[in-house]
């Protein structure tokens, strides 16, 4: 298979808001998942809980930096003072507004930087760090909790992933599989109870789509969301090693 890259990456679904239940879509692993509705008095002791541990998502900031075929990566969270003038200009890149629908003012980036920033902790964004250098930008957030958990059978800890590849000579020489699947790995190595990753990238965003199977994810489903049609992807603990 040719080289493949996340050239425009994987937008957001609006939000945050907790996720009450799920709606099972065919080929959503009907078989290994019960479709709950939860009550919302459970979603909040649950989120309560996870919050007296003093982090969501197991301190993302503190994860590290790991050896991959490209070189060293880390995963910095993002500060809106230092970042935002990068992260902006990526995103009023045409391939990427295509898909983030965030061009614009910086005040539009910032907006979506701050909401994340200032919540409870379920999504974090992220600079990504190739051998020093601030090369793309990654959303890290708690899927159970997220808006998505509606539209797929999601189990507890699910982690998601969104990223986009910053810089346009950055994309097309299968960078984003080599990262995807470094940080699908740290994920899973740095939140033991988390079975499983996932993503929904845009059916459009075939680049995105191809990348993530080349990094171990495999295609679950189609899933109508608000803002889109996607496909879900789905890393599993499991079988790690295999694919």
């Amino acid at each position: 298979m040719p080289p493949t890259d996340v050239s425009a990456g994987t937008a957001r679904v609006p939000g945050p808001t907790p996720g009450t239940g799920t709606s099972q879509s065919s080929g959503t692993d009907a078989e290994e998942t019960l479709d709950l509705r939860l009550p919302e008095e459970f979603i909040a002791l649950r989120v309560e809980a996870d919050a007296a541990d003093d982090d969501l998502l197991d301190r993302v900031g503190d994860w590290g930096r790991i050896r991959t075929p490209a070189g060293a990566f880390h995963l910095v969270p993002v500060r809106c003072e230092r970042d935002l003038p990068l992260i902006s200009g990526w995103m009023n890149d045409p391939a990427v507004a295509e898909f983030w629908e965030l061009a614009g003012p910086r005040t539009l980036t910032e907006d979506h930087l701050r909401a994340q920033l200032t919540g409870d902790g379920r999504s974090v964004p992220c600079l990504g760090v190739l051998d020093g250098t601030p090369m793309s930008y990654w959303e890290i957030y708690q899927a159970d909790l997220d808006p998505l958990a509606r539209h797929y059978p999601a189990r507890p800890h699910d982690t998601g992933i969104h990223l986009l590849i910053g810089d346009v000579d950055d994309r097309g020489r299968g960078l984003g599989g080599t990262l995807l699947r470094a940080v699908a790995d740290l994920v899973l190595d740095k939140r033991p109870a988390c079975a499983r990753v996932v993503a929904e990238p845009d059916l459009r965003n075939t680049r995105s789509v191809a990348a993530f199977l080349n990094a171990g994810f495999r295609f679950s489903a189609e899933v109508d969301l608000p803002a889109k049609r996607a496909a879900l992807m789905v890393r599993d603990r499991s079988v790690r090693d295999l694919l």
